[in-house]
């Protein structure tokens, strides 16, 4: 019943709040405009650029409700999603006026955002041994980098990903309910709340992101729900997990991540700086194949459904 509950209420307050915070962007004059010469800009007509705080709003007031958990992660968690919100939000900004933001001060936050969290205790310890059985603790050093690195590059891919109208708040809805059911299965109620959370606030979203969207939630939004699906996978599918189940997240969230490593390198050899936005990812190669946006979203959301099913399958065989 908590579960449904959170899920119901999480969809209610974005589904009611879009509405009002898009009519605010027009006003205010915060909206992604159309750009003929730029590849990656697909839409025809501005759209308002104010979803991200909906779905801030959405997550942190249905999960301060529903567990009453004022603890230090829960402190971490919300500094942190305000950090990226901020440099998101200037981002945005700059998007509104045909320009670029400085790639620097973002990692700067992201990685600052990761950081809070595993100071808070929230972090990737180690993995059971399938061998003897026994956990493995891995060093300190080890157990901050590959924390923040899976932050941080989780964060980054859920951003990349979110170029198509649906696309990223799919991919992020399918990854939801997939860490949710691995909470579930692994008794891991904090993790499986704020997954079941994540599903109602992107549901809610996808009403009005779906093509053609009414809405976006910009650089500010991507980055969040991508903060905080890295976060869900921390505290869930990574913890104690064995050396086979560590996969599970990565299929969990293998569209978004296959497809950024591919282009992260691709630019790497191309001698272009990582951050530089291009029309390389998946959907817009398979748009330049001939399909059109609705069928490209149908297509990497049924991708992103069958890893997430062999994540399951995974830890059913784990289990």
């Amino acid at each position: 019943m908590l579960y449904a509950f959170s899920l119901i209420l999480s969809f209610v307050i974005v589904y009611l709040l879009i509405p009002p915070f898009g009519k605010l962007a027009f006003r205010l004059d915060f909206v992604d405009k159309p750009r003929k010469d730029v590849e990656r800009k697909l839409h025809r007509e501005p759209i308002p650029l104010t979803a991200s705080y909906v779905i801030f709003i959405g997550f942190f007031a249905t999960y301060l409700l529903v567990t009453r958990d004022f603890s230090l992660q829960t402190g971490a968690l919300i500094a942190g999603g305000v950090l990226l919100l901020i440099i998101g939000t200037v981002d945005d900004w700059y998007k509104t006026k045909g320009k670029d933001f400085p790639s620097l001060p973002k990692f700067i936050v992201q990685i600052s955002a990761a950081v809070l969290v595993y100071a808070s205790g929230i972090a990737f310890t180690g993995f059971y041994n399938p061998f003897s059985g026994e956990y493995v603790v891995l060093p300190v050093i080890l157990q901050f980098l590959l924390t923040i690195l899976w932050i941080f590059g989780v964060t980054t891919v859920i951003n990349f990903s979110d170029g198509m109208d649906g696309l990223a708040g799919g991919l992020a809805a399918i990854s939801a309910v997939t860490l949710f059911i691995v909470a579930i299965a692994k008794g891991q109620s904090n993790s499986a709340i704020m997954a079941i959370i994540l599903v109602g606030v992107t549901v809610a979203y996808l009403r009005y992101n779906k093509p053609p969207a009414k809405i976006f939630m910009g650089d500010a939004g991507a980055t969040f729900i991508g903060f905080i699906l890295a976060v869900i996978a921390l505290d869930g599918a990574f913890k104690q997990a064995t050396i086979m189940s560590l996969f599970i997240p990565i299929l969990a969230l293998g569209v978004p991540i296959f497809d950024n490593v591919f282009v992260v390198i691709r630019r790497m050899l191309q001698g272009k700086a990582i951050y530089q936005a291009d029309a390389s990812q998946a959907h817009y190669r398979l748009l330049r194949a001939g399909l059109n946006t609705k069928q490209v979203v149908m297509f990497l959301c049924l991708i992103s459904t069958c890893l997430c099913l062999s994540s399951i399958i995974l830890l059913l065989v784990q289990i």
